[in-house]
């Protein structure tokens, strides 16, 4: 019993995706400061309007596992996005799960984003 507990106590913690605010990504990106933005919805949805947020990588969701490896390459901390955030948090999940370390979720996804009246291409 105690051998268990010690492994699980010398186990780093599993790494979770962050939050991030719509102002907060948008002073980011106006800084400078640029993540990969990895839009997870279809590409119907990507393309139609309201749009996407400027700079945005259209990644469907079904395709993310897959394409991990390609999403690490670029070496950049990621900011997962969809419509609202529930597929942007399973896509974060997975990029998790595949070993990235630095991927956040843009709370309230582009719907938010558009409610901030910030622009979409």
């Amino acid at each position: 019993m105690f051998k268990f507990i010690s492994r699980l106590a010398g186990r780093s913690p599993v790494a979770q995706p962050v939050w991030i605010e719509t102002a907060e990504l948008r002073q980011r990106l106006s800084a400078g400061d640029r993540p990969l933005l990895v839009d997870v919805r279809q590409p119907e949805e990507f393309n139609a309007p309201p749009g996407h947020v400027p700079g945005a990588r259209n990644v469907p969701l079904a395709e993310v596992a897959d394409r991990a490896a390609e999403l690490a390459a670029c070496r950049q901390p990621i900011v997962v996005v969809c419509k609202t955030d529930r597929r942007s948090a399973r896509a974060a999940a997975e990029l998790i799960a595949a070993g990235l370390p630095d991927v956040a979720i843009l709370r309230g996804g582009t719907d938010a984003w558009h409610r901030q009246g910030f622009a979409l291409e």
